[in-house]
């Protein structure tokens, strides 16, 4: 089981940083890591005999998804098949992920080592995001042209992209603090890497970021004041916050500034958005019930273009719509299916758990889902592969039953320390 978990932590490293995992040959080393990876699980499980499977949660809409997608396909009802083939291939590559992780991860020590790295990843891809702010040339890497342009931040073409990675790594660290779930020797390591991610976000000067991290930290704070705790910890996290300003300032408030103002006329403007918005409700209307075929939407946008500014639109900058759009009310019940799974679920292992390791690390993953779920609804980031991976596993973490190693595994000098710490 290690080797698995290795093997879908090196994905999710893979779809960061080859730019979202947003090319061809990423999608092709993603599919193809996951067919390998399902393979050996089913070598492994056939060789050890393995009696229990278990099916997350989150499972069962997807495949639900699959299934509209593959109808689509089969009966002709997308207007590119091919288009569609490739979105499919994707989605089940997610699945089949998502299928061996629940496998992989399961007891307290799993999680434990997935949280670290979830930590370890979005503090160092934070930092080169700001090495590269403050060195650009004009190319990712300093060596990779862009042809099609772009505001990049970090291995991202597009810096709203970055800011959804970063909206799913900061409550992983950011969560335990405020919790006061972090051992007093590890304090610094775990802020280091709040503090980083969160003035990584802020110095890509992503709006919709910005305001998906406020709505994280404002699900956090209401969590913590129908808990009725908090009291010093929330200094923590408070110190954290200030940390992550006076970096920023460090780096220079005034370029920041700029760069709001300068980045404001590269992005689609607020008028183009709404139009989009406008016309791929156009799209689902004369499609309502099974949508245009998933990843259609560039391919019949066109029609029902009406803000006509010379560029191609690929993507709504709303990925509800969008799924509204391409897949119809099939594919807009899954996905209300995913959601409502997703909330009601990890609400439910919230009120069940029994150790502070699960309840704060699904707090975490609860909020991270959260926040970039809002950021969904100004951009596209569930169509950026390698974001999505991540997602979907933050979405798992939130939603599955961890278990606890048994009691006689646990040395008695570290029971108490076991139930309240954390890191």
């Amino acid at each position: 089981m290690k080797l698995l978990r290795v093997g879908i932590c090196a994905l999710v490293v893979f779809g960061v940083l080859s730019h979202g995992a947003v090319e061809d040959w990423a999608h092709a080393v993603l599919e193809i890591g996951a067919g390998f990876l399902f393979l050996a699980w089913a070598v492994h499980a056939y060789r050890t005999q393995e009696q229990q499977l278990i099916v997350a949660p989150l499972l069962l809409p997807l495949a639900a998804l699959l299934l509209v997608a593959l109808g689509q396909w089969v009966f002709h009802f997308s207007a590119s098949a091919h288009d569609t083939r490739l979105q499919i291939q994707l989605l089940l590559a997610d699945i089949l992920l998502l299928f061996v992780a629940a496998q992989a991860f399961r007891t307290l020590e799993d999680w434990r080592s997935f949280i670290w790295f979830v930590m370890s990843l979005g503090f160092f891809v934070s930092l080169f995001g700001i090495l590269q702010h403050l060195t650009f040339n004009g190319k990712l890497y300093w060596f990779r042209e862009m042809r099609f342009g772009g505001i990049p931040f970090g291995p991202y073409v597009n810096r709203n992209h970055f800011a959804g990675f970063a909206e799913l790594v900061i409550p992983v660290s950011l969560v335990p603090l405020v919790l006061g779930k972090v051992r007093r020797e590890r304090w610094f390591l775990v802020s280091l890497f709040a503090v980083v991610p969160i003035g990584a976000l802020v110095l890509s000067a992503s709006r919709g970021g910005i305001v998906s991290f406020g709505v994280e930290v404002g699900v956090l704070i209401i969590w913590l004041l129908l808990r009725r705790t908090g009291g010093k910890h929330l200094l923590s996290g408070g110190a954290v916050l200030l940390l992550a300003f006076l970096m920023v300032s460090w780096l220079g408030v005034q370029q920041l500034v700029e760069r709001f103002s300068s980045l404001q006329s590269l992005e689609v403007t607020s008028g183009k958005r709404a139009s989009m918005r406008a016309d791929t409700w156009r799209v689902f209307l004369d499609h309502p019930w099974m949508g245009t075929g998933l990843g259609t939407l560039q391919i019949v946008f066109p029609a029902y273009e009406t803000l006509y500014d010379g560029k191609i639109v690929n993507h709504t900058h709303n990925d509800y719509l969008e799924g509204l759009a391409e897949t119809g009310l099939a594919g807009g019940l899954c996905c209300a299916w995913f959601l409502g799974v997703l909330l009601f679920d990890s609400l439910r292992r919230l009120s069940q758990a029994v150790g502070a390791f699960s309840s704060s690390v699904q707090l975490s993953a609860l909020v991270a889902c959260l926040g970039f779920l809002t950021h969904s609804l100004v951009d596209f980031n569930l169509h950026i592969p390698g974001n999505a991976l991540l997602f979907f596993l933050m979405a798992n973490l939130a939603t599955t039953e961890i278990r606890q190693p048994p009691t006689s595994q646990i040395p008695k000098s570290g029971k108490a320390r076991h139930r309240h710490r954390i890191q």
